[in-house]
């Protein structure tokens, strides 16, 4: 890898680390989130600090041949102890104490195996500069090469420990968070490669074998594609909650659309100040609100006779039980709302026909947790009306209302 490739991977990890730091400002006492920043600062540098421009401007200001070599080890330490101690936090205790007693044994632990590093790195010689073979090239100095030995196996044991808690953690949750976990268990399962790599290429050098371009080659890429992962874990528990929202916003829009015409287009369709523009989970609820005002104001027009046939229709087209149920509900809610858009304004918006009459009924699907047919109540949670929005959009929702339009002889 040359050093381009270095610095990509240093710029994405710190442009992550950079989109912390405002939550960083107001939350710094928190330790979860003094720890997640560090392990992302801590990545970036380590890739910064591996890159062979990095190391030979090291080299050259310290005065001291593979200096760098001393520095990057003891950075990769550090962030192997931050992560650990994320993982900690992260997942919690019921005695805050334990927690504090655990976090500060992996730092302590780590910061000793620093020191030691740098006490071997002083008393071995390595006096020719290697930039990007250092670890092959002086895996028999004496001294070096417990140096380098020490720092391979103390990457490897918190990759392997953060792997295993990683693991066993995602059995015992759900949601976002299991996904973040199963991302980080399989980046950490790449750094461990990455130091599993390393180690036997420096075994070969002891056994007169030249396996150099497993630690200059592989190992590197290995390396990236784990620091990749566990950043992308990391991120997933704060980007996930949004991307639900975002997805149950767009997926109410059917449903927002038909009801929100029942008062008029411009007070359903209002968009929020613009500081809000951003926040998903706000607009969400105005999304969510708007619908239940306007099955509330619809409500009068409800009939269950309407609700009753599209019920059936949906089962005689080989819907399921929980379909069928949520698309009588649906044509209930579409022939109410046109209902009452006719009485208001005498007439029929086109696009709200549009807004009922969009897929097939095979777009459907799901489950459906709101009320069966011929109960005189809606379900207006979240859930109930996302899989009522879909139906909307289902075929049978537009034979209701067409239905409805020709029995009742309205033009609408």
């Amino acid at each position: 890898m040359n050093g381009l490739v270095y610095f990509m991977a240093a710029a994405v990890l710190w442009t992550g680390f950079a989109a912390q730091l405002p939550g960083l400002w107001h939350d710094w006492r928190d330790p979860l989130k003094r720890a997640l920043c560090a392990v992302i600062f801590l990545a970036g540098f380590c890739f910064a600090l591996g890159a062979p421009p990095t190391v030979g401007f090291i080299n050259h200001t310290v005065g001291v041949p593979n200096a760098a070599a001393c520095v990057t080890y003891g950075a990769v330490n550090a962030f192997s102890a931050a992560s650990l101690v994320l993982i900690v936090h992260w997942r919690g205790a019921d005695d805050p104490a334990q927690l504090r007693r655990v976090s500060r044994s992996w730092l302590l632990a780590y910061t000793v195996i620093i020191v030691v590093q740098t006490a071997l790195f002083a008393a071995g010689d390595a006096p020719v500069e290697r930039r990007t073979d250092f670890d092959t090239y002086y895996a028999g100095t004496p001294f070096i090469r417990e140096m380098i030995v020490l720092y391979l196996v103390a990457h490897m044991a918190a990759a392997l420990t953060t792997t295993i808690l990683c693991w066993r953690w995602t059995l015992q949750i759900s949601g976002w968070t299991r996904r973040a976990l199963a991302v980080l268990a399989v980046g950490w399962l790449c750094t461990s490669a990455y130091g599993v790599v390393k180690l036997v290429a420096v075994a070969g050098r002891w056994s007169g074998q030249h396996w150099d371009p497993l630690s200059t080659r592989l190992a590197p890429m290995l390396v990236t594609v784990g620091a990749a992962l566990t950043s992308a874990g990391y991120v997933l528990p704060l980007l996930g909650p949004r991307i639900d929202s975002l997805v149950a916003f767009l997926r109410l829009g059917p449903l927002f659309r038909l009801v929100g015409f029942r008062n008029g287009r411009k007070r359903r369709n209002a968009l929020l100040s613009w500081r809000s523009l951003g926040d998903v989970e706000l607009r969400l609820t105005h999304r969510t609100t708007a619908i239940r005002d306007g099955l509330r104001d619809v409500s009068v027009h409800f009939d269950e006779t309407v609700r009753e046939r599209a019920y059936r229709q949906a089962l005689s087209l080989g819907s399921s039980t929980g379909e069928a149920e949520a698309i009588g509900d649906a044509a209930m809610v579409a022939v109410a709302a046109l209902s009452g858009t006719h009485d208001r304004a005498g007439g029929l918006d086109p696009a709200v026909l549009d807004s009922v009459a969009l897929d097939a009924i095979a777009g459907f699907a799901g489950g459906y947790a709101g009320p069966a047919a011929g109960e005189q109540s809606l379900d207006t949670g979240q859930p109930s009306l996302i899989r009522m929005s879909r139906a909307v959009r289902g075929g049978v929702v537009e034979g209701a209302v067409r239905a409805e339009r020709a029995k009742s002889g309205h033009t609408w």
